[in-house]
């Protein structure tokens, strides 16, 4: 079985916001406009942050396989894509979380 990536899902966002609106929640989603689609997002990290604390592992996965998902989203309506977010992880690999967090507080 081939895994099954982020950049699997970033894709299958693409095709479904392509879809007829009453055949994909995707293009629900973006038809209501990024800041639905970032309230939906928010929603759904609060819910990872409360299955992390009081729930199971399964529960735990399950939220945050919707957050991922609702992110992609997100960023898709921003016209973000998941390379430009990997890029920019890369960048900060170059140099310790705690200066790089330094850097962006005088920034």
């Amino acid at each position: 079985m081939t895994a099954f990536t982020l950049h699997d899902l970033e894709q299958r966002v693409r095709d479904r916001a392509e879809a007829a609106p009453d055949k994909s929640y995707t293009r629900k989603l973006l038809d209501r406009g990024v800041d639905h689609c970032a309230k939906k997002f928010g929603e759904e990290a609060i819910e990872v942050a409360i299955a992390a604390v009081a729930e199971d592992r399964d529960r735990v996965i399950a939220e945050t396989a919707d957050l991922l998902y609702h992110l992609l989203v997100t960023l898709h309506a921003r016209g973000v894509s998941l390379a430009e977010v990997e890029a920019a992880l890369a960048e900060r690999t170059r140099q310790s979380g705690l200066d790089e967090k330094a850097a962006r507080k005088g920034g």
